[in-house]
This record gives C-alpha cells, structure tokens and sequence, in this order.
C-alpha cells in the first residue's frame, strides 16, 4: 500500500484535475489574445499616418464610401488548408501617392507609374505645417507659411483634418486643397518635392485638374495624399512612405509612418 503523503497527493491531483481540464496540456489552450490596433508605436516615437482601410472611408466623388473590398475565397473554416484573402479597390482609396501619368495621359503611356517613383524623396526629414483654417491653399497662403528654402518634404495640415473628412463615408467636394496659383508658387517658390495633405486630394475641388497639372508636369514633385494628421503636433519629422511597385499603374495605396527626431 503506497504512503499516505502519497495517496494525498494522488487525491489532491485528482480534484484539481477535475476542477480545471486545462491541467493537462493537450486539453489547455492559451488564454485568447486580443488584436492590437495602434496608432502610435515604440512609446511614442513612431506615428501610424496613414488610414486604417475600411468599407466606410470615402472613395472620390462617391456618397457611398468604398463599400466592400475585401473577400475571403477561401477559408479555413470551408475546407481550405489556409486563409487566403482578396482585394479590389482602386489605386487612389485611403492614404495614396499619385505618379505624373495620374493626369499626364503621355506619361501614362511613357511608363510612369508608381514603380518610377523615387524613395528617396518619399523617404527622409519632413516638415509638418497647419494651414489657415478659413481658405484653400492659395499663393497668399503659401506666402504666409513662410517656408525655408530647402525645405523639401512638407505635409499640409488643414480643416480637412479638423473636420474630420477622411472618417466620414459620403465625399465632400468642399475639403480644403491647393489652387492653381498656390501649386504654382510652391513650384517657383521652394523646393518642396514631397507635398502631403490630409483629404483625397491635393488640389481643391474647383481646381482639381490645372493644380494636379502644375504639380505633377515637372515628374519631380509626388504627391501622397489622404493623410491622417490627428493629434500630432506641428514641427519636423522623418516620413517615411512606401507605395507598391505596381506596374503600370497611376496611384498606389501607401503606408506613410513619422519618426520623432
């Protein structure tokens, strides 16, 4: 007959065993770990720009936001042996960059596409301004951000922001964009090669083809558009943007983060 201490132990191993079915391995499983969705990474030093893709972000011109983008075709729970999703959207939804064939229909058909766009300028310090809440960006305006010459990747904070546009499903033609006199000024008056702003588009609605034109004509400017500038403070950064290498394609969805200097 084996010892008492023995026998108790026998009897407690039992009882905990029948209490929790998860004392033997091969019935316990790891407590459920829940999805972290961030917008700020490394204690603060690093800023998720970009829009997080979902059925109810606006798509241009649309009432109706994106709606559904996303399929799973096929599924684990359908006899697949893995996940395996599919997308279709367009190449100008969320945060994107635009490549000068977006309205150059010659440099559409020469090949620039965002595959030729270059990482240097979509990579490196940026300058992160507020614009006058009341107008477009206009030549005044850009005027009076006073922005240094050598200066080359400045991100353009405006009430697109404030109110909040890029969370809002139905389009609104009224978000705040550049003229064509302030597109122009930027080209003749700084060195500005990267241009973000915080709605679909750069150019505002009245002027959405002759401000594209004057921006992208030169193929040294690139514009990412879409950003989300929400409770980061003005000042300078490095940004970086990442597009994907579609061939033959006019716009990509991009991944744009910030770094505290």
């Amino acid at each position: 007959m084996p010892p008492l201490h023995l026998l108790s132990i026998a009897l407690l191993l039992l009882l905990i065993t029948h209490m929790d079915p998860c004392v033997s391995l091969s019935t316990c499983s790891a407590p459920q770990a829940l999805p972290l969705r961030r917008e700020i990474y490394d204690v603060g030093r690093i800023l998720d720009i970009s829009h997080r893709y979902t059925p109810h972000m606006p798509a241009f011109d649309s009432p109706d936001g994106v709606g559904q983008f996303l399929w799973l075709p096929k599924s684990m729970k359908n006899g697949s042996i893995a996940n395996n999703s599919e997308m279709k959207m367009g190449t100008h939804t969320g945060t994107h960059v635009d490549a000068p064939g977006h309205v150059f229909d010659g440099y559409f058909d020469d090949g620039f596409d965002v595959d030729t766009l270059d990482l240097a300028v979509l990579n490196g310090p940026a300058l992160l301004v507020d614009v006058p809440r009341d107008k477009n960006i206009t030549a005044e305006v850009m005027r009076s951000l006073h922005i240094p010459r050598g200066v080359r990747r400045v991100l353009f904070r405006t009430l697109n922001t404030d109110r909040q546009l890029m969370f809002k499903k139905e389009f609104d033609s009224s978000y705040v964009g550049f003229m064509k006199d302030g597109a122009q000024w930027l080209v003749d008056n700084t060195d500005i090669k990267l241009v973000g702003i915080d709605y679909l588009s750069v150019a505002a609605y009245d002027d959405l083809i002759p401000s594209h034109l004057v921006l992208l004509e030169g193929r040294e400017i690139i514009l990412v558009e879409g950003l989300k500038l929400d409770d980061v403070p003005a000042g300078i950064y490095n940004v970086h943007c990442l597009p994907l290498r579609l061939l033959g394609a006019e716009g990509s969805p991009i991944r744009c983060i910030l770094i505290k200097s």
